[in-house]
C-alpha cells in the first residue's frame, strides 16, 4: 500500500511541488466521495510526501465545496501524520503586508454552511480544540521561514475564516479587526477540525496577499489582485515548506497524536458497524470495525 508521513495542502496558485522523486498519482475512494484532486505521492529530502492541491488544479473548487473529509480521510488512510496547510490570506493589521507570510496560531470560525465533523452516524466525539494548530509544525515552519532571508514572516496570530465565496464588507472587516484577528481566509475550517479529529499534526503558513477592505490608502481586495499577488510569492512558500519537510522531527509527542483519546463519549458496543468501518484509518485504534467488548 502507497504511504506517505507528510501531507501538504496547497492553497490558491499552488498547484504542484517541484523536487519530488518517485512520484506516484493516487485518486482514492473515500466514504466521502472525491478528493479536491489526485494525491500525488513523491519523496522530498528523504521524506515520503502527499501534495493535495486544495481547490483542484486550475481552481475549481469554491472554499464552500471543498471536500475536507474526503482529502483528511484519504491522507489518514495514507498514514499522513503532519499536514502543512498553505493558503493565501487578507491582512487585517498594517505590519502584516502583502507578500509577508504568517504563521497563524488561533483561529475564528465564520463559517455557516460546512459540515466540520467525522462525528454522528452513533458516534459523539468531543476533541480538544483550544489550539487549533500544532505548535510542533508550526514552529517548524516558523523558523524554516525565519532562515530564508527572502523571507518575511510573522510569529501567531489570529485567522478568521469566512464563509466566501463574496469578501467581507467594510463593516465586516472592521468588525474583526476589533476582535483583535489578524488575518482573514476561506479554507482553514474544517479543514483544521478534522485533522484535529484524525489524529493529524496540522500547521499553517499563510501568504498575505491583500490588505482586505479596511485599509482607507489600499484598494478594497479582489480576485485578480490576489492570484497576481499568490503567483509573485508561493515560490518562496514552496521553499519554506520544502525547509520545514526536511526539518519535521520523526516522532510525534505532542497532543494532536492521541486527540481522540478522551474524546469519544459513545460506548463502543453501541456503535454501529457501519459507522466503524467508515472512520476505521480515524477510530480504528480505538473502536476497531468488527471488535465487540
Amino acid at each position: 500500500m502507497s504511504e506517505a508521513r507528510i501531507g501538504v495542502i496547497g492553497g490558491s496558485g499552488f498547484y504542484q511541488i517541484e523536487g519530488l522523486s518517485d512520484i506516484e498519482e493516487l485518486r482514492p475512494d473515500t466514504p466521502y466521495g472525491a478528493t479536491s484532486d489526485a494525491i500525488v505521492l513523491g519523496t522530498l529530502a528523504g521524506v515520503r510526501v502527499a501534495f493535495l492541491p486544495r481547490h483542484g488544479v486550475g481552481h475549481r473548487l469554491l472554499p464552500t465545496e471543498l471536500p475536507s473529509h474526503a482529502n483528511i480521510w484519504a491522507l489518514k488512510q495514507l498514514g499522513v501524520e503532519r499536514i502543512l496547510a498553505i493558503s493565501a490570506v487578507g491582512s487585517l493589521r498594517q505590519e502584516m503586508a502583502p507578500y509577508h507570510f504568517v504563521v497563524p496560531d488561533q483561529l475564528i470560525d465564520r463559517t455557516r454552511e460546512r459540515s466540520n465533523t467525522f462525528f454522528g452516524d452513533g458516534l459523539v466525539g468531543h476533541i480538544s480544540f483550544d489550539e487549533p494548530f500544532c505548535p510542533v509544525v508550526n514552529s517548524v515552519l516558523y523558523d524554516a521561514a525565519e532562515a530564508n532571508e527572502a523571507v518575511t514572516v510573522h510569529r501567531g496570530g489570529t485567522l478568521v475564516v469566512v464563509e466566501g465565496p463574496a469578501f467581507s464588507t467594510k463593516a465586516e472587516s472592521h468588525l474583526y479587526r476589533s476582535w483583535k484577528a489578524d488575518i482573514i481566509g476561506m479554507t482553514a475550517l474544517p479543514e483544521a477540525k478534522l485533522a484535529r479529529e484524525a489524529e493529524i499534526c496540522y500547521g499553517g503558513l499563510a501568504l498575505v496577499t491583500d490588505y482586505d477592505v479596511w485599509h482607507e490608502t489600499e484598494a478594497p481586495v479582489s480576485a485578480d489582485v490576489i492570484i497576481k499577488n499568490m503567483l509573485g510569492g508561493i515560490s518562496k512558500g514552496k521553499q519554506v515548506a520544502a525547509a520545514a519537510i526536511a526539518a519535521l522531527p520523526a516522532q510525534r509527542d505532542c497532543p494532536c497524536a492521541s486527540a481522540l483519546s478522551k474524546a469519544l463519549i459513545t460506548s463502543r458496543d453501541i456503535v454501529p458497524e457501519e459507522t466503524k468501518q467508515k472512520l476505521a484509518p480515524i477510530i480504528g485504534r480505538y473502536m476497531p470495525a468488527g471488535v465487540r467488548s
